[in-house]
């Protein structure tokens, strides 16, 4: 077979996630500004953990959301001059049991890193697009303890 590769330059091929950096910028500021129900919620989960192991699980992975958001107010504060203001306008909503809380946390961490993908691509390469892939590992190392947490709690039924 014989080809010739285009130009990386000239590339017409663009991603189902392709993000400019006005959408990513927005979608940081909406990931911020839901920090507070995201503390409601880890603290209630950390009240319901059944043990102090599975607790401090879900304290380290609290602890990594509060980085992540630090970097993510940094971020945007170095892009645009501006911090982000304001939280979420969405009530929290109270969760029912531990297992209800592992399975809607596992959930978030998904979401959250189809989230962070397309921040990733609209944000210049460099040390932020580094940042956040950084994140993104951290969101998928959480979706793993989530589920080892989940598989303790059914198994111990």
């Amino acid at each position: 077979m014989n080809w010739t590769p285009l130009s990386q330059n000239r590339s017409d091929f663009k991603p189902i996630w392709a993000t400019s950096l006005p959408q990513a910028l927005n979608l940081i500021k909406e990931a911020v500004q839901g920090e507070r129900n995201d503390e409601l919620f880890y603290d209630e989960l950390i009240k319901l953990a059944p043990n102090s192991e599975q607790a401090s699980i879900i304290t380290s992975i609290r602890d990594d959301e509060r980085g992540h958001n630090s970097m993510f107010r940094g971020m945007f504060k170095e892009i645009t001059g501006q911090d982000i203001t304001g939280i979420s306008s969405e009530q929290y909503q109270r969760i029912s049991s531990y297992e209800e809380g592992l399975e809607k946390a596992l959930q978030g961490e998904l979401a959250a890193v189809e989230k962070y993908r397309k921040i990733w691509f609209g944000l210049p390469v460099g040390v932020y697009r580094d940042t956040v892939y950084g994140i993104i590992l951290d969101e998928l190392k959480h979706a793993s303890k989530y589920n080892y947490l989940l598989t303790l709690d059914r198994t111990t039924i």
